[in-house]
């Protein structure tokens, strides 16, 4: 028997970045809410001690329980899905404040590119060089629509970083400094300077000095304690959901934040939302929380499930190419682990890498989206490389010359000479949506409670095979630059396939966006087109992925979002390309 609670304003799916922001600008407003998250409850002070790197990087403590809830997935249509069980090529949120909690702080801003890839490509090359099973679609939005909220997620964060000598425009300059620079950073710099590129600081949410947000909410300077992926931050030194916008919407009295809360439904007459029904893990019981609005701000795979087992849109067809839940899904290209590059090793340098986190080095966005003439190359959209000092870990940290025996006595020689004498370049590219990469209901397994699990199908297409190829080989050149004396240089194959596993910590897609329900499932308020109570945020919006990491992205739509939240509350109806334009 399914309990009827006392109606909200807003009843929120996920206590990560998206639900985060969602609440703080909701409850700021007056409005009550409810955040549902599924995970356990978590504070900053939960996270002392805790620099346990088997417990955390090995075991994934703060990641979803894949026992419970996890995806099947195979590399074609022809192919029998398979159940994922282990984390390791993917970083889940679980918990309060979800992945923003123990992610590394990268906060990159995407390009005006990527917000009207389709259009600029085809003013730029014509129509032809667009593969012919790319959807890929302008997002109905422009980079310059987008800006204010950028600088509003940077500014609640206090994102540390420097200018961006081939970036898009800025209102303001980032509120804090850039991280330190290491000797390893300034070697990166200097190769890539040498090389003609345009190196500058990874913009971080570690943040380089104290700061106090608009909201108020202080943070600490960071201590480069080489704990961020997979880790919270005892410290507060690293911006997350726990001490910025959770922390400001509760103080306003307004929100309550239910732990142990997993969604499995929005319930809905076929027009309107009228809230969500969840179990309390701890209970077994299930209740329905009714709401005026109700936000889906999950991760991509659970907002995409709530609204295929809810009924609400059509499933994406890959056969005809109609519908729309489920299609576009992306992530980043990856065939060996989470990142592809170049590891160096060198005889006669040493360097002290163990101090770092996660948003420290730096990047050059020479060769990101398309900044580089894709006239005469194999495929569009491009890749950012970048060396990253997260700080070296004793567990993972027995990197070896290709070659080396796996164990004994020789792995063990190598291990130590070359502990302090490694570094890694990586290419993180971009990933294109084709006809046959998407999502749906697998029709044989169910998770812990009898729903069905959702499928995701992977396909590669050539084009992304020879951009991960592109952006190795440009690793390669810098790490030799560098001085190497000798390298690993990860391999790309020509039939490398999806491995049924996940393979990156950035997925997109599902319920994406555009400026009309022929092709999207929100409009750019991630405000559905066909139930308008109903909004979707974070990565489920995103046509297509970029080079970049999300969570900037993620935050500025959120912010966009929130504000016409709060606008359908006062006047209800579909939110109005013209309202956005209005407000920038």
């Amino acid at each position: 028997m399914v309990k009827k609670l006392p109606k909200v304003d807003a009843v929120i799916v996920g206590s990560g970045w998206a639900g985060g922001i969602a609440a703080a600008e909701l409850t700021k407003a007056g409005h009550k809410v409810v955040i549902l998250e599924r995970g356990r409850d978590k504070k900053h002070e939960d996270f002392v001690g805790t620099k346990d790197e088997l417990r955390y990087s090995k075991r994934y403590d703060l990641m979803q329980d894949l026992n419970k809830e996890t995806i099947t997935s195979r590399n074609s249509m022809d192919k029998t899905a398979l159940p994922v069980r282990n984390n390791s090529k993917a970083r889940l949120g679980n918990n309060t404040g979800g992945a923003g909690v123990h992610w590394n702080g990268m906060t990159f801003r995407w390009l005006p590119y990527d917000f009207e890839i389709y259009s600029k490509t085809v003013e730029r090359y014509g129509k032809d060089i667009i593969p012919k099973e790319s959807t890929m679609q302008d997002w109905g939005i422009t980079y310059d629509e987008l800006e204010p909220y950028y600088d509003k997620f940077e500014k609640t964060a206090g994102i540390s970083g420097e200018e961006n000598p081939l970036g898009p425009p800025r209102s303001d300059k980032y509120p804090n400094p850039p991280m330190k620079e290491t000797p390893t950073i300034r070697l990166f710099k200097k190769a890539t300077t040498d090389l003609g590129y345009h190196p500058y600081h990874m913009p971080s949410a570690n943040l380089s000095q104290g700061y106090e947000n608009p909201d108020g909410e202080k943070l600490n300077g960071c201590v480069y304690c080489a704990f961020c992926e997979e880790y919270g931050c005892d410290f507060g030194a690293k911006a997350d959901p726990i001490g910025t916008v959770l922390a400001t919407a509760r103080k306003t009295g307004n929100l309550e934040l239910r732990n142990n809360s997993n969604v499995t439904q929005v319930t809905h007459d076929g027009k309107r939302a009228r809230g969500l029904v969840y179990t309390d893990t701890m209970t077994g019981e299930e209740f329905e929380q009714p709401a005026d609005i109700v936000v889906l701000a999950g991760f991509v795979f659970t907002n995409t499930k709530l609204l295929l087992v809810s009924k609400i849109g059509t499933p994406y067809n890959p056969k005809t190419g109609q519908g729309i839940i489920g299609k576009n899904f992306t992530g980043h290209f990856n065939n060996l682990s989470t990142y592809i590059g170049a590891r160096g090793f060198f005889e006669d340098k040493k360097f002290n890498n163990f101090m770092g986190t996660g948003s420290l080095g730096a990047t050059i966005d020479d060769f990101s989206g398309d900044n580089e003439d894709h006239t005469n190359l194999k495929f569009l959209h491009g890749y950012e490389v970048h060396y990253g000092q997260l700080g070296t870990r004793p567990i993972a940290n027995n990197q070896v010359p290709e070659g080396t025996p796996a164990w004994g006595k020789e792995f063990k020689k190598q291990t130590l000479k070359y502990a302090n004498r490694n570094l890694f370049i990586t290419a993180q590219s971009g990933f294109l949506p084709n006809k046959e990469t998407y999502m749906d209901l697998d029709p044989t397994y169910k998770d812990a409670l009898g729903n069905p699990l959702l499928r995701v199908t992977v396909t590669y297409a050539e084009q992304d095979r020879e951009r991960a190829k592109a952006g190795v080989a440009r690793c390669a050149e810098i790490m030799k630059e560098m001085g190497a004396d000798t390298m690993n240089v990860d391999e790309v194959k020509d039939d490398i396939v999806f491995d049924h596993k996940f393979y990156t910590d950035h997925f997109f897609g599902g319920a994406i966006m555009g400026d009309s329900p022929k092709n999207s499932a929100v409009n750019t308020y991630s405000q559905m087109w066909d139930m308008e109570n109903l909004f979707v945020l974070g990565g489920s919006a995103f046509p297509h992925n970029s080079n970049y990491n999300p969570t900037g992205t993620i935050g500025a739509f959120a912010y966009l979002s929130a504000e016409g939240m709060n606008k359908y509350l006062e006047t209800g109806g579909l939110l109005t390309q013209a309202e956005l334009k209005e407000n920038a």
